[in-house]
């Protein structure tokens, strides 16, 4: 049987769809009675409220009104659970039978229990802080508890009401998260649970065996300190996660979201292919304001995949391409899901240098999925929708958009740092009326035209939307967006701040825009806009609490992980056993961990994933490339774990965004999988490359300068011609069908141009090896800005087999005779060797040597120093790949039949 003669499977209704998305982001449950209802909304429009509160408000009122309080992070974390366990009992179903029309008893108690014992954490959380925190759980006499009487002998003389609370608080944290996000996470964190408490036995490996920790211990930690439930997965979901939810939420209430996938369909619509690549743009659009795959996709796919079945794509291939699209919507800043925010804290950046890290491979990444759409139009004979257009226009015409808004934006800085310079008193307020004035002049243009309607994909005659019409209609959405940018970019504020900031111009956005367009418009009906407004607004403030439900127990489930392993020695010594695996291959080690992450995302969403396994991993990557001689940045290994756990969405058999876009295509979900996956390569591509040339991340490439912006551009040029290569290699097509040995040659040429410095390597040696004796006189001759390598060479501390590490050393303006001192290094040079002893403690390298034993028999030792050598340019193989890829073209035009773009 064809592919076209494949039985489809059923499509959903949109009712179908709407409760697919709630199961998954916001709870299934939706209760008829009118007062619970009522609850549950009220209670995720106060969280919202909350969020906002603590991200703004109290500290600037706290300033003039003496009762106002400041609450710190210790208060606002467990609240921040507590809204969350609530509403998960209630919006969550316990099972697919359970009932989803009203809310059993017992999903009743286990609400108030579960947010009870999350609030007892706020609640007593000075009491909390100095007994629990501090090693000493509160005590109580069995006797003075009633009814305890009859067990004294049971449960013996004193209880811990700490221990008990904080007991109940983790089965129902991994309950919620087994009802939010399926059983994985409550699996994997209920096994390293186990696995601190018992420490051995025959299924842990002697490797990260221990002694075992005690129960109080354990509860202590995961629920009673700062470390586990409490830690700083859930400190990212509180400070700066809800905030861009909700401001997505907000967004998409607005019409944003709509005026997005008109937008795309008006660019790229009449393209060959056009509503494939108008899925891939709104889809990225709408992932910058949702950060749910699931909802992405049937947001954006119940108009996309239609159009795209009707120009000629099959059901599996028009639902991938949505998912490619829609999941790639997690890689693209600034939101990232919740990564973005996660990696702040865990790699110790600022939140700009990982927007830096993660735009050209998420642009790239975007770029090559709209070319292999084109590729598939040409290959299957896909015609345009309407009058067709070219490929290279639209890409030049976005090109120049980005340079002109550049160059505002630029002017907009200019124009108020001169009104600081001027009136620096009165500067905030004319900025503000200036914003206002700019809204008002938006909606002034936007009230000319008729409200954007939503088209439905299913009617005889498609019009496609016409930007000169569509563009006008929702300038004043791209106001919050700019108001986000402005903050985190301009004046450098922490993005919690930048975010509330953006959700308040939102707030007025949304609440303002029906009643001044009625205005404008002349209606009359200014009331009743206003009063929709408000409802919108409320609309949005219950939505964004709901979207969070997930990602809070997410956050709060995973804590268990990290709790874990800083507490035992399995994040220590898992870099052991996965060497050991891996055969001491830093290449084999990153599949290991490419198929770790994709494993264990089979089971749980995105955020979590990276938590889990850039807690277990990430060190790993960076500790066995420093053996091997390679320099892995470690935000390089966070964004590898991160890009291979985005693909938890695709893989089948799990993939839920595969099966929500077959929900609406009718495809075959496992097939739609495949297919997805495929489309995905390029994806899973890319992080290989970053660690083995980590400029694609623009890491250690300075913005500030324009040699650095220029190096940057050079690099996004290069880095997208040879993702685009990639992709047709994987496609094979390019001008033509490619037949095997020209996709292979098309590949070499993409690798060649990712990672040139692979073939110099094989031709030049990157360093002179000079001997560790001449360590000291290398440092004095180096010159300021130049870097050296270390090799160190000793007795590991925990297992005495000899281990090796390569140090960096930046040298910099110090004076010459300083610089041995600086570096806390004790040199022990001996007749033909140079000796370590134990570097000084909070010097550069006391960390980085902390695992090597200098009190053991055998000796560590400054095997080699490394001076960078001068050597050809690498760009020079540019020249023979691009030579390469001139024989393909020339053997493909032989064959080609239509244009190539």
């Amino acid at each position: 049987m064809s592919t076209a003669q494949k039985p489809e499977t059923r499509q959903f209704s949109d009712e179908e769809l709407q409760d697919l998305v709630a199961s998954t982001d916001s709870g299934g449950r939706n209760p008829k009675n009118r007062g619970v209802a009522l609850l549950i909304a009220t209670v995720a429009f106060l969280w919202s409220g909350f969020q906002i509160w603590i991200a703004d408000p109290q500290f600037s009122l706290a300033q003039h009104i003496p009762y106002v309080r400041v609450i710190g992070s210790d208060m606002t974390r467990p609240m921040h659970l507590t809204f969350a366990l609530f509403l998960a009992f209630l919006a969550y179903p316990a099972f697919k039978s359970s009932p989803r029309s009203y809310i059993p008893l017992y999903d009743w108690v286990l609400a108030f229990v579960a947010a009870g014992s999350a609030f007892y954490v706020f609640w007593f959380s000075r009491e909390i802080s100095g007994s629990a925190r501090q090693g000493r759980l509160t005590q109580v006499p069995t006797a003075d508890v009633p009814i305890l009487n009859n067990f004294e002998g049971l449960i013996g003389p004193t209880i811990f009401p700490q221990v008990i609370v904080g007991t109940i608080g983790l089965v129902l944290l991994l309950e919620a998260s087994r009802r939010a996000l399926g059983p994985a996470l409550t699996i994997v964190g209920s096994i390293f649970l186990a696995y601190s408490y018992f420490g051995q036995g025959w299924l842990i490996p002697d490797l990260i065996a221990h002694e075992g920790r005690s129960f109080n211990g354990i509860i202590n930690t995961q629920w009673l300190s700062t470390e586990g439930v409490f830690g700083i997965p859930l400190g990212v979901s509180t400070a700066f996660v809800f905030l861009f939810v909700l401001f997505g939420a907000l967004l998409d209430k607005a019409g944003a979201g709509n005026y997005f996938i008109k937008l795309a369909f008006a660019g790229l619509g009449h393209l060959r292919g056009g509503p494939a690549k108008a899925a891939v743009v709104g889809s990225g659009a709408t992932g910058l304001i949702s950060g749910s795959s699931i909802a992405n996709v049937v947001t954006t796919g119940t108009f996309t995949i239609p159009l795209m079945k009707r120009v000629g794509f099959t059901s599996e291939k028009a639902g991938a391409v949505e998912v490619s699209s829609s999941v790639n919507g997690q890689i693209m800043p600034p939101v990232m899901g919740a990564a973005a925010f996660l990696m702040v804290e865990f790699v110790g950046i600022s939140y700009l240098e990982v927007i830096k890290h993660a735009f050209i491979p998420a642009v790239i990444s975007y770029i090559a999925l709209i070319y292999i759409v084109h590729l598939e139009a040409l290959k299957n004979g896909i015609p345009a929708l309407g009058t067709g257009a070219n490929l290279l226009t639209m890409f030049l015409k976005t090109a120049v958009g980005f340079v002109v808004a550049g160059a505002g934006f630029y002017g907009v800085i200019a124009g108020v740092g001169l009104l600081r310079e001027v009136v620096p008193g009165i500067s905030n307020l004319l900025t503000l009326l200036a914003l206002l004035g700019v809204y008002l002049g938006c909606l002034f243009v936007a009230a000319q035209r008729p409200d954007l309607e939503l088209d439905d994909p299913k009617a005889k005659e498609i019009k496609l939307p016409v930007m000169r019409e569509v563009f006008p209609t929702g300038l004043h959405y791209l106001l919050p967006i700019v108001v986000l940018i402005w903050f985190l970019m301009v004046e450098r504020q922490s993005p919690a701040k930048s975010a509330y900031f953006a959700v308040m111009t939102m707030l007025f956005i949304i609440l303002t825009q029906r009643p001044l367009k009625s205005l404008l418009r002349g209606q009359g009906d200014f009331i009743e806009q206003f009063r929709l407004g408000v409802a919108d607004l409320i609309d949005g403030m219950i939505a964004g609490a709901r979207n969070m439900i997930g990602i809070a127990v997410a956050t709060g489930a995973a804590g268990i992980i990290v709790a874990t392993v800083t507490r035992t020695p399995i994040g220590t010594e898992l870099a052991g056993l996965v060497e050991m695996l891996a055969l001491g291959n830093l290449f084999l080690m990153l599949l290991l961990v490419g198929l770790f992450s994709l494993i264990l995302g089979l089971g749980l969403p995105t955020t979590a994933n990276y938590i889990v396994v850039s807690s277990l991993m990430a060190t790993v990557v960076v500790s066995l490339g420093a053996q091997e001689g390679l320099i892995v940045p470690l935000i390089a290994a966070h964004l590898f774990v991160f890009y291979f756990g985005l693909m938890a969405d695709v893989t089948p058999p799990v993939g839920l965004a595969s099966f929500a876009a077959s929900a609406v295509s009718g495809g075959d979900p496992i097939r739609t999988g495949f297919q997805a996956f495929f489309y995905s390569l390029r994806t899973l591509a890319l992080p290989f490359l970053f660690i083995y040339n980590p400029t694609l991340i623009l890491y250690g490439v300075d913005l500030g300068t324009t040699t650095g912006l220029l190096q940057a551009a050079f690099i996004f040029v290069i880095a997208t011609f040879a993702m685009l290569l990639f992709a047709a290699a994987t496609q094979g097509y390019f001008l033509a069908r490619s037949r095997l040995h020209e996709s292979a040659a098309l590949l070499l040429v993409a690798f060649t141009l990712f990672v040139p410095n692979f073939w110099l390597d094989r031709v030049q040696p990157e360093f002179n090896r000079l001997s560790g004796l001449q360590f000291e006189e290398v440092l004095e001759q180096a010159e300021a800005g130049d870097q050296l390598r270390l090799e160190v060479i000793g007795p590991d501390f925990n297992t005495g087999a000899s281990r090796s590490v390569t140090l960096v050393l930046d040298v910099d303006d110090t004076p010459a005779e300083q610089r041995v001192s600086d570096t806390g290094l004790f040199l022990m040079p001996e007749s033909d060797r140079m000796v370590l002893e134990e570097p000084m403690f909070g010097s550069p390298f006391q960390r980085a040597l902390g695992d090597f034993d200098f009190y053991g028999s055998e000796q560590v030792e400054l095997t080699a120093v490394l001076r960078p050598a001068d050597r050809m340019p690498e760009q020079l193989f540019y020249i023979p790949a691009l030579l390469l890829l001139l024989g393909v073209i020339l053997l493909q035009r032989r064959r080609q039949t239509q244009p190539a773009f």
